[in-house]
């Protein structure tokens, strides 16, 4: 790769270290922007572009905010405290607090913590909406002999074209997919997108051997995992033994809007949802919640 790119990312936030986002230890990218808007998103801040309206500003104590003389929202990192004030007051689903990262950057920040790292995740939002930096970014890690042991895992929602996946394949060492629900017109409502393109995602990877782990959202009484469980044990069936799935129950952290009025998903819920894939699913370990808050 050209030392020269200065191919940039919008980055709502750097994890340094996470061990929860993929296998081992891992620096954490969150994307900012997604092309679903979903009603249970934990990171709504994140899904969306600022469009400089500028209500955040008098809610920050710092002072950390400031209209420019174009009209535009300017974020003084030196004076912010981090205290989410911002973010808990914008209708827009976005976040003043983003910072452009070129890929040598990011490079160089790897280079910093490589010791400590398992590899590389990239998140969001949604991480594929800014895939031209994710490839770039890969293909420097794997080409640098101190960092190329890393691996390179993106979390999706999984609505990328397949030749978009075959473009980031050749560096991409680990998927992680959220299948949200299995019919259309459940998923359209949930995500404000349909999800043609999420299981013949999770199928290309699983058969190219990049996908690492399908995640389930279970929302008692809104999405159809549940109720349409034969299909799902069904995919489930038909993929590798190496994928791990990952049951997640519904909880109220991060919402906002309608979906603080439903109903959390208990344990005994998650439990009900297990038991009916477990049967289905044979000798296939489906991973439960540790914490239902």
């Amino acid at each position: 790769m050209d030392e020269r790119s200065n191919r940039q990312a919008l980055v709502s936030r750097i994890l340094t270290f996470s061990c929860v986002d993929g296998p081992g230890n891992r620096l954490v990218l969150f994307l900012q922007g997604c092309n679903f808007n979903c009603i249970t998103c934990h990171n709504p801040h994140t899904i969306n572009h600022c469009n400089h309206c500028g209500d955040c500003i008098a809610t920050c104590p710092t002072a950390a905010l400031t209209m420019d003389e174009r009209g535009k929202v300017l974020w003084h990192e030196a004076q912010c405290t981090n205290c989410d004030k911002c973010t808990d007051v914008c209708t827009h689903n976005a976040n003043p607090r983003i910072k452009r990262y070129t890929v040598m950057e990011i490079r160089e920040l790897v280079r910093m913590h490589r010791f400590f790292l398992s590899g590389v995740t990239v998140s969001g939002g949604e991480a594929t909406t800014q895939l031209p930096f994710i490839i770039e970014l890969f293909a420097a890690l794997k080409s640098d002999p101190e960092l190329k042991h890393l691996t390179c895992f993106i979390d999706s929602n999984g609505h990328l074209p397949q030749s978009a996946w075959e473009k980031v394949s050749h560096c991409l060492d680990g998927a992680m997919i959220d299948l949200k629900s299995w019919q259309n017109d459940t998923h359209r409502w949930l995500t404000g997108r349909d999800n043609h393109r999420v299981i013949p995602s999770i199928k290309y990877l699983a058969r190219v051997g990049k996908l690492h782990e399908v995640r389930l959202l279970h929302i008692p009484g809104k999405s159809d995992l549940d109720t349409e469980v034969e299909p799902v044990a069904e995919l489930l069936n038909s993929l590798p033994d190496t994928v791990q799935v990952k049951l997640n129950a519904f909880q109220h952290h991060g919402v906002v809007g309608e979906a603080l009025d439903w109903e959390k998903c208990s344990e005994a819920e998650m439990n009900r949802f297990h038991q009916l894939l477990a049967a289905r699913t044979g000798d296939r370990r489906l991973t439960l919640p540790r914490v239902y808050l």
